[in-house]
């Protein structure tokens, strides 16, 4: 049976994937007599999968592809097509709707950004579900693919540490002499991290609920975590009955997003060493989440001064916790805010930093990972760069530390990382130019653009001094973030790869 589905693309093997997922909704739409909801997922997954039968049925004769390159456009066509009909029975449940809504929504959740075009009150259970599960899905995507196809071809911030050009394979030194059998591959990684990503979404599941959450929302909110995609039922941490118990747990488990040493080594260089303590991404996260609330703490204890609370030290604990608990929200492109955010600006007197969130959002997290942004290994890249050169003004006959790796990073490897920088900027530039032709001021052009870039949908709602309602928006505006969403994901060196006349060849 594992040899019939390797010979079948890997679009095919994602439609039938999520036309099967489709029944639990179903189910639980039955269960709480939602009959709806129940009829338009079942009928939609019984489509999907009888129409993923007939062609694997009329492919059952041909031998697929082995580039990887043909693996990287399925893989961009999977965010693209596959909303399409992830969106169908959405559209159908919720009848209130348009279809463009209901895709961008659904590319908003596969994409793991978690941007809203809905009010939490006019969705019913089984369609925040759905919401969650396709966000889940597209997380566990993320997490094969980095494996499978990126880290090979030396893309999705490999290329900083790999000794092989963006887009080559590092075993054999180009894409199209990748002769290695990707289906293998995609079949390996996908064997040892199912597992493990359902295994640790249920235990923090298990946990919220013993914390106190309800079932909905504590299945989502783990769901939401494991794939960074911050979709909640509840509007975030405000509507949670588990309370601070309940963030604690959800911070233990963002750390996963930091680097993907915490989950998995199948794509750690020989060369580097073993463990979290020497992982740059891991620690470079941790000064990250311990400056930065520190930094808001001492604002806030600053300001607090003016309206009279210095002394008030429960609300300086509860507002460095808030601070704590954001800041790795949003490095790991999650977004929940704590409640105890509330707590800091109501002590302080001051407005939310949304400059600093979207900074955060911005640097990301791992490589390898399900959290969106620049990656922590690009920035690691560029200060390991820049600390060099200091030192070299400093001391110019100084000897710079030995090691491939790090002589790799230093070099080759900051280079690759400045010019996605720059890339990324402007990006963000085009972006918000053609957001604001649409008719978006420049405030909310740039958050739209760092949110959707970033993956991190909840920027919409906390970065700006009011929430940015994107259902009012345009169909233009509408698209265009979809498209953000869809590369930020994939990331730009992928796109340039895939323009790579090898890929039309083979």
């Amino acid at each position: 049976m594992a040899a019939v589905l390797l010979r079948l693309p890997l679009f095919l093997l994602l439609l039938g994937m999520v036309s099967v997922s489709m029944l639990l909704p179903a189910g639980y739409a039955l269960a709480i007599e939602e009959f709806h909801d129940a009829r338009a997922f079942f009928y939609s997954g019984i489509v999907g999968v009888v129409l993923t039968a007939l062609v694997a049925l009329a492919l059952a004769n041909r031998t697929p592809g082995t580039s990887g390159l043909r693996q990287l456009l399925a893989y961009l066509a999977a965010f693209i097509v596959l909303p399409v009909f992830l969106a169908v029975p959405f559209f159908e449940a919720v009848r209130t709707t348009s279809f463009l809504s209901a895709y961008v929504e659904m590319v908003s959740s596969l994409t793991t950004t978690g941007v809203t075009l809905f009010d939490p009150a006019r969705l019913s259970g089984p369609e925040h579900l759905w919401r969650g599960q396709v966000g889940w899905m597209g997380g566990l995507i993320v997490w094969v693919a980095a494996s499978a196809i990126l880290a090979p071809m030396t893309l999705g911030g490999f290329e900083v540490t790999a000794s092989s050009e963006p887009g080559q394979s590092i075993a054999q030194g180009a894409a199209r002499g990748v002769r290695t059998g990707p289906m293998q591959r995609l079949e390996r990684s996908a064997r040892v991290l199912i597992p493990v990503y359902t295994g640790l979404t249920l235990a923090l599941a298990v946990m919220l609920l013993v914390a106190g959450e309800t079932p909905l929302i504590a299945l989502m909110h783990a769901m939401a975590v494991m794939a960074t995609s911050g979709i909640s039922p509840a509007g975030g941490m405000a509507g949670a009955q588990s309370g601070l118990a309940g963030e604690m747990v959800l911070f233990c488990f963002m750390f996963f997003a930091l680097s993907r040493l915490t989950f998995s080594t199948d794509t750690t260089s020989q060369a580097s060493r073993p463990g979290l303590g020497y992982d740059p991404e891991f620690r470079l996260g941790l000064v990250i989440i311990a400056i930065v609330p520190v930094l808001f703490f001492l604002r806030h204890w600053l300001a607090s001064f003016d309206v009279g609370e210095e002394l008030d030290y429960i609300a300086g604990i509860r507002a460095l916790w808030g601070g704590l608990f954001t800041a790795l929200s949003f490095l790991s492109t999650t977004g929940f805010l704590s409640n105890d955010w509330d707590t800091a600006q109501n002590w302080s007197g001051l407005a939310t930093p949304g400059t600093v969130l979207m900074g955060l959002a911005m640097v990301g997290g791992g490589v390898a990972t399900t959290a969106g942004g620049v990656k922590l290994m690009r920035v690691y890249a560029l200060y390991l760069n820049g600390s060099r050169e200091i030192e070299r003004l400093i001391h110019p006959h100084s000897v710079g530390r030995v090691g491939l790796v790090s002589r790799r990073i230093r070099r080759e490897g900051a280079f690759i990382a400045w010019v996605f920088f720059m890339m990324f900027a402007v990006t963000l530039a085009l972006f918000a130019m053609v957001y604001g032709i649409l008719g978006i001021g420049f405030e909310q052009a740039m958050i739209l653009t760092v949110a959707a870039l970033s993956n991190t949908g909840p920027l919409i709602a906390f970065a700006g001094a009011e929430p940015i309602s994107l259902a009012n928006a345009s169909a233009g505006v509408q698209l265009l973030t979809s498209a953000g969403m869809i590369l930020g994901r994939l990331e730009l060196l992928a796109i340039v790869v895939l323009l790579s006349p090898d890929l039309w060849r083979n």
